[in-house]
């Protein structure tokens, strides 16, 4: 039976999902200490392939050298996409694509304009080595010059961490994230430079790449459709996250700060709450002002064809115009000077309304199976940043995602799971074929409002 494409998506990060648990459940993956239970090897094998970030068990101390590796390779792949990393292994062997196989990667980047899929392909894998090495490059020089880690320790951590941060993945071998760095302008900078890159998406990268580049001298070299949203609302999103941050915690988390602390905090805070989950800051000591601030981020999450998840950019960005269309009582969404078609704008309200029905379910089964865990203290907002956090696939946590019982584990599982491929699976489902009616019913109005 020939699988659809949504289908293969879904199919390739389940598959990478079990080979993780099972490489997770040998015991030379696991710390001195051992006994990782099933779920949490799951639960972690999941949070890896669907670069999420979320951990039931401290990453530096409970896993060994090679889980850590295992958990490397998981959110490496993750980030690039299951399907698009075989495909590359695939042409480098010299083995022709399928037609099948051409839908499958360009649905799963969200690719339409300028480039063939097998191209397309080898500028990821070469855009995202490169990247990935610079940042490691840059992390290892500032750590050689601040700390006395032997060399061995300061290239893995360096490593690590690039890949982490450029797949936003969220993993860190400091058990406190990036709290020990909160005032280092350095890695603040490194690391914001590869969750952003990571997270605007690989086709938007080379849109600009080509642009900057482009040999054309008459006329300025056209930037997409997609590349000015992506950027646009991005930018639009870290500065007034930023400048929110700053306002909500400047008399909280951060008030001993100095002013450039602060700044840096509430920056980094704002890059990594989108899909990274990394922190300087303490999420669990955060007012909840900034707390609902964050699930809004996290909701919204990167960008289309990134390494990141949540509704995405281009989705928010559509709906909002299309609330603001229908505002104006007009027949056609605008955005930049182009008409966005109606099955986007479709499958972007699709999007958006599955997203908020998923988060609104699994935030009230959470609550039902973790109130005698945590309490009744500030348990709806806490369940909501936690669904969100999974569903958006960033990582962050009030400190509840160790204490939850085997059912709050096994939801937030599936919410990763749902997170990182159902939005994009439903979008390539719709994709697929638009049934045409052949028939309407007559027209009735109703009162809404």
């Amino acid at each position: 039976m020939k699988l659809k494409p949504p289908q293969a998506v879904a199919l390739s990060f389940f598959l990478a999902i079990v080979i993780g648990t099972l490489l997770l459940s040998l015991p030379v993956a696991q710390g001195a200490k051992g006994g990782i239970s099933l779920v949490d090897r799951i639960f972690t094998a999941t949070s890896a392939t669907c670069v999420t970030g979320l951990i039931v068990r401290d990453t530096p101390h409970d896993w060994s050298p090679f889980g850590q590796t295992v958990i490397f390779l998981l959110f490496q792949a993750g980030g690039l996409g299951i399907m698009t990393l075989s495909t590359f292994f695939a042409v480098i062997l010299g083995r022709r694509l399928t037609l099948r196989e051409y839908d499958v990667i360009q649905g799963a980047l969200d690719h339409t304009r300028g480039y063939r899929a097998k191209r397309l392909i080898k500028y990821i894998i070469g855009l995202t080595v490169a990247v990935e090495l610079i940042g490691a490059s840059l992390l290892f020089l500032r750590w050689s010059y601040t700390e006395t880690w032997p060399m061995q320790e300061r290239l893995a951590k360096s490593v690590f961490h690039s890949v982490s941060a450029f797949c936003n993945a969220g993993f860190s071998l400091f058990s406190n994230s990036f709290m020990d760095f909160k005032g280092d302008i350095y890695i603040n900078l490194i690391m914001i430079f590869l969750i952003f890159l990571g997270g605007i998406g690989f086709v938007v990268i080379l849109d600009v790449i080509k642009g900057i580049f482009s040999k054309r001298t008459y006329r300025k070299p056209r930037i997409s459709l997609q590349s000015k949203i992506v950027l646009t609302t991005s930018l639009v999103l870290i500065i007034a996250g930023a400048g929110l941050i700053f306002f909500l915690e400047s008399g909280n988390t951060m008030k001993a700060m100095p002013f450039k602390d602060k700044l840096l905090g509430s920056a980094f805070q704002s890059v990594t709450s989108r899909t990274a989950g990394f922190n300087t800051l303490p999420v669990s000591k955060l007012a909840p002002g900034t707390l609902v601030l964050l699930v809004f981020l996290m909701f919204i999450g990167a960008s289309p064809g990134s390494t990141g998840g949540g509704i995405k950019t281009c989705t928010f960005a559509v709906v909002v115009a299309t609330a603001w269309t229908m505002s104006k009582n007009r027949g056609k969404v605008f955005m930049f000077g182009r008409t966005i078609p109606r099955t986007i704008v479709r499958r972007a309200i699709l999007i958006f309304i599955l997203a908020v029905g998923w988060i609104l379910l699994a935030t009230f089964l959470f609550i039902i199976f973790e109130k005698n865990n945590l309490g009744t203290k500030d348990l709806v907002i806490r369940s909501l940043f936690e669904v969100t956090s999974a569903f958006g696939t960033v990582g962050l946590t009030t400190g509840v995602t160790p204490g939850l019982t085997a059912l709050g584990k096994i939801l937030i599982t599936v919410t990763m799971f749902i997170g990182r491929i159902g939005p994009l699976t439903m979008a390539l489902a719709i994709a697929i074929r638009e049934e045409k009616l052949v028939f309407s019913y007559p027209e009735e109005k109703l009162m809404v409002g």
